[in-house]
């Protein structure tokens, strides 16, 4: 069974930093793609950042200078650390595996950026 749960969303201020983690179980995790979505209300899910077997990032624009994916493929988990975060940024952020032919998301953890 494949479970993919996220932790360490929370409330911060404008300009405040956290640190998501995603622990994967259920998976061969170092042979698929890793990834971070997120979903703010009354829009769709998009995009923010994602990291390769072999450790090599693609990112959205809109984080580009303040996030950075990761991950520890001894521990099967995959980290976004949010920096300089902005209230946009405010969202559902999904935890995301990937391989040639599996497709899995976690359940989700909230982040509220608001003074």
């Amino acid at each position: 069974q494949v479970q993919l749960v996220e932790s360490g969303g929370g409330l911060v201020q404008p300009g405040g930093s956290l640190k998501l983690s995603c622990a994967a179980s259920g998976i061969i995790f170092s042979r698929v793609f890793m990834g971070w979505y997120r979903q703010a209300p009354g829009k769709q899910r998009e995009f923010v950042e994602v990291i390769t077997m072999g450790g090599s990032t693609n990112y959205a624009d809109s984080v580009k200078g303040r996030f950075t994916i990761s991950r520890d493929n001894a521990e099967n988990t995959v980290y976004l650390q949010m920096n300089i975060l902005k209230p946009e940024d405010t969202a559902v952020y999904y935890c995301n595996s990937r391989g040639f032919v599996t497709n899995y998301w976690g359940q989700g953890t909230q982040v509220t950026v608001s003074s």
